[in-house]
This record gives structure tokens, sequence and C-alpha cells, in this order.
């Protein structure tokens, strides 16, 4: 029996930044550079849906500027091809591109001569396909679905019917309903496992109560430390030390426009409060009415 060695397959390289800069701040893992939009320059479709919208209408109205200034330029090569337009003047034939990019046609200026109408042609095209791209750019931005929803700034860790219980609250900020709202909580810390490699380990914490049908007002999150908890015998030491950090994850349907929404929010080891409550945002009037009093959302009281 003979046997024939191959050469192995490599895969196909791809481009791939060769350094990702994470650094640790207050607790949180921060990846250097992933807020910069200016970094999407090879996916611009991306790009364009996550800009501010500052920087979006900076980027067309420079494109537009340019592509006009393009064609204005080809047609002052074509020397006295526009009718009625100043012959060397570059201000005319931009004026000139700017009304035929846009389909305006105004009839004080037109083409003349066989150059020009193949650079009106070709221009005429473009000014179709742009101003489809960009109406749907803008119509993708402007429908995106936001979820306006407010954690509390800390968590706390206090006694919930006997049990250490770790609690954080949230709002929702717009007056209408989050329908089927589900709420998922991870725990991020470092680990070593028993081969001694180091690892970014993530675990799931039980919810008390993890979705609602409907969420309005506030909603007030628990997970009892109990000895299934990967919180179980651990201390506020401990947390900083290992870089530990919480993740909450909320998705619902937004009653409004029957779409889907996300919203996320982070606690790092030191945003964690041992031993307090939060303060009770719920009262009652004398008339036997209650309501909300946002005003302490965030505010936490230490036990006796």
């Amino acid at each position: 029996m003979k046997f024939s060695l191959k050469k192995p397959i490599k895969p196909k390289r791809q481009r791939l930044s060769p350094r990702i800069h994470i650094k640790v701040q207050n607790g949180q893992f921060e990846i250097l550079g992933m807020g910069a939009w200016y970094s999407y320059w090879r996916d611009p479709y991306h790009l364009l849906l996550t800009i501010p919208w500052s920087g979006f209408i900076i980027l067309i109205c420079s494109f537009y500027i340019a592509i006009n200034t393009l064609f204005a330029l080809l047609y002052l090569v074509g020397g006295d091809c526009v009718a009625n337009a100043q012959p060397g003047s570059f201000l005319d034939l931009f004026f000139f591109s700017v009304q035929t990019l846009a389909s305006i046609g105004y009839g004080a200026m037109y083409p003349k001569t066989t150059y020009a109408n193949i650079i009106v042609t070709i221009e005429a095209m473009i000014g179709l396909v742009g101003i489809a791209v960009m109406t749907g750019l803008a119509f993708a931005r402007f429908s995106r679905p936001t979820a306006r929803v407010i954690f509390s700034r800390v968590a706390v860790i206090t006694s919930h019917e006997g049990v250490p219980t770790l609690m954080f609250r949230t709002a929702n900020q717009r007056r209408n309903f989050i329908l089927e709202a589900h709420m998922r909580v991870y725990l991020m810390r470092d680990e070593v496992t028993a081969e001694g490699t180091f690892i970014r380990r993530f675990h799931d914490l039980k919810l008390v109560r993890n979705q609602t049908p409907s969420f309005s007002l506030s909603w007030l999150l628990m997970h009892p430390i109990d000895e299934f908890s990967p919180l179980y015998g651990i201390t506020a030491e401990l947390l900083l030390k290992t870089n530990t950090t919480i993740v909450i994850s909320l998705s619902g349907i937004d009653e409004t426009v029957s779409q889907v929404v996300h919203s996320r929010h982070i606690y790092a080891a030191d945003e964690i409060i041992w031993n307090s409550r939060f303060v009770d945002i719920f009262h009652h009037t004398n008339d036997g009415h209650r309501y909300i009093d946002y005003q302490h959302f965030h505010d936490v009281l230490p036990l006796d």
C-alpha cells in the first residue's frame, strides 16, 4: 500500500486588521476606535447608516459639489458646447451641471454639440441613480426603529426574601408600549481554565421574571444569588479583580411602528453597589391613586 503526501490546503487570506486594541476603563472593556465612523470606508453602506446626521449631510453635500465640479470640467474641455453660457465660464457650466443632474432644465442653457449631448446623457443617468440611492439611504435612516429605554446608573446587591439578589431597573422613556419585552442578562469575567488558559467567559444570569407582555413604565429586574448563580460566594474585590461586567440586552416590539427594537446596557464591577436598595419611585396620592416619580430613579439607599 502506497501513501502519497499532499500539501495541506491553506484557506484564502482575508484582509483583516492586524491588531484590535482593547483597554479596561472603569471596569469596562473598550475597543479603541470602534465608535469612530471614519473607520468604515470599506463598507460604505454601513458607514452611511451609522454616521451622525451631521456627517451624513456633509458627505452628501461634498459628493454633490464634487460630481458637479467634475462634469463642469468635462463641459469646459468641450469648448463652446453649451448654448447661452459664457465661453470659458466655469461658474456657468457648474450651474448647468446642477440643472442637468437634478433634471430641472430651465431652458436658458442647453447642449448644442454632440459631445455636450453625450456628457448630458451620462450625467442624467448618474443623477437618476444618485437621487434613488440617496432617497433610499435617507429613508433607511429615518425608518430605523430605536428604543428610548433608560437603565439605572448602578445595580445593587441586597437581600430579597432572605436571598442575596442582584437588582437593577429600567424604564421606557416613550409613552407607548413595548410588547413582548424580553430581557437577557449575561455576566462576563476573566477566568483561567484547568489547563491554565486565560479566557473571557460568559455566564447566563437567570432572572425572577425575564419577560413582560407590555413594558410601558418601569421594570425592576432581579437575579437571586443562590448556589446555582455564577455570583455565588463572590465579593466586591473579586468582581474588580476578574474585570466582571454585567451585560443587559432588551428586545421587544414597538407598538407604534410594529417593529422589533433593541437596547442594551453594561454595568462595570464598580457600578454594582453592595448592601443597598433602590429608592422607591411609586407613591400614593391622598385620594388613593398611584404615581411614579422618576426624579429618584437612579438613587439608592444603604441598608442599616
